[in-house]
């Protein structure tokens, strides 16, 4: 029996974010190989990195989910230290500076208390970054829906209902330029049928690699 294209897909990637996929096919990850995902959860946009040998790192609040993803390191890669996935909070990163090839953030950061606690995770998620490294983000923001969910900067109610800490794209450039990154695309935001916008801010550290 011939096997779904799908689901040969999902057995070599599992549940990875499309937009994470796009950087993958785009190169972005070619030579970049200590990779923490912050805010990992069980590990969906792990499965491809942890198959291909990468040097990955995890850290979630939640203990079952880094039990899980424990659970997955040692089956597809079972060489990496169960240390390299910890309990913790992303204000608050155990790894020294400069340690990591790329920085995953995938719908985390929208669930910062305020400005100032979302400053606190970005800071941490950049020290860790190494000169040359690229940072991932899906996040929240009022783009599109500006008229619906009010200014940027601060947590509000979206259409759909949820609560979330919200950017627009000046915080997000003016946040690039203070750090000394580099836009590594356009900022890209998905309009979900006026419910939720959902952005992606891909940014190199530095100059030291062209991407």
């Amino acid at each position: 029996m011939t096997t779904l294209a799908s689901a040969d897909l999902r057995a070599k990637l599992g549940e990875i974010d499309i937009y994470l996929f796009d950087q993958l096919l785009r190169g972005r990850f070619d030579g970049r190989t200590r990779l923490l995902d912050a805010g990992c959860g069980e590990g969906r946009n792990l499965m491809y990195f942890l198959r291909r040998g990468f040097t990955c790192y995890g850290i979630d609040r939640d203990p079952a989910a880094i039990a899980d993803v424990r659970a997955l390191a040692a089956q597809l890669a079972s060489s990496l230290p169960v240390e390299n996935f910890q309990t913790g909070e992303l204000d608050r990163l155990p790894w020294p500076d400069a340690s990591m090839d790329g920085v995953i953030c995938s719908a985390v950061l929208h669930f910062a208390n305020d400005a100032a606690h979302f400053d606190a995770m970005l800071r941490e998620l950049w020290r860790v970054l190494a000169p040359g490294g690229l940072f991932f983000a899906r996040l929240a923001s009022n783009i599109g829906i500006e008229d619906r969910v009010g200014a940027a900067g601060r947590r509000a109610r979206l259409p759909d209902g949820s609560d979330r800490f919200i950017v627009d794209e000046q915080m997000l450039t003016a946040w690039t330029a203070r750090a000394g990154g580099r836009l590594a695309d356009p900022i890209k935001t998905t309009n979900v049928q006026g419910r939720r916008c959902m952005t992606t801010w891909c940014v190199f550290k530095s100059d030291g690699r062209s991407g």
